[in-house]
């Protein structure tokens, strides 16, 4: 903890917050893009991405995990962060990151006992019928889960363009929605093509 509240101290000087793109800030913020992600520490958006300030909104829970729209009558969090991002900031682009060994994914594929942690427990369920029927089929020995990540980005796709932002703002042109799957150990991003394949930028 130190060593962070070290950096914040520094931060001022170590930016240089004196420059013209840090008070343009103050004016307010125009991200292109909603990058949902996991809250996984080793996943850093603008890292990946190399954004700068104001570039991306980001949207970050356990297993990048978008509940339906409405879900549970509950008010949500994520449903607020994405109706804001497209009716207030206008985004045009919308990632949903997966990563490989995600412990969300892993705990899904493995059916582990959630019981001592039920607040994760029924973060997952709101994943688990859509991923646990085929997550028998992955391969046990893959620590990085590449298949059950994947079907879970095509599937918070889904239930994103049930919620009605989305929609309209697909419907109308002005929306893309995009599948990236990122591995930790190598940096590599795959993006979704057309025909439901995860490949690698170029490949």
């Amino acid at each position: 903890m130190k060593a962070l509240l070290d950096r914040a101290r520094s931060f001022e000087r170590r930016v240089g917050f004196e420059g013209d793109e840090y008070r343009k800030l103050s004016v307010g913020q125009f991200p292109g893009v909603l990058f949902i992600s996991c809250s996984d520490s080793r996943v850093i958006p603008a890292l990946i991405t190399g954004a700068r300030p104001g570039e991306i909104f980001e949207l970050r829970n356990a297993g990048n995990i978008v509940p339906p729209h409405d879900a549970q009558g509950a008010p949500s969090g994520e449903a607020a962060t994405i109706e804001y991002a497209l009716e207030v900031l206008g985004v045009q682009d919308v990632v949903v990151c997966g990563h490989s060994h995600c412990g969300a994914m892993g705990a899904l594929r493995q059916g582990t006992d959630l019981s001592g942690l039920p607040g994760v427990d029924a973060w997952l369920e709101l994943v688990r019928p859509a991923l646990a029927p085929e997550g028998a089929a992955d391969q046990p020995s893959d620590p990085a889960l590449r298949d059950v990540v994947q079907r879970n980005v095509r599937h918070q796709l889904t239930v994103l363009r049930g919620h009605p932002a989305v929609r309209r703002q697909t419907e109308a042109g002005r929306l893309r929605l995009h599948g990236w799957y990122y591995e930790v150990d190598t940096g590599r991003v795959h993006e979704l093509d057309e025909d439901g394949l995860f490949r690698v930028h170029g490949s």
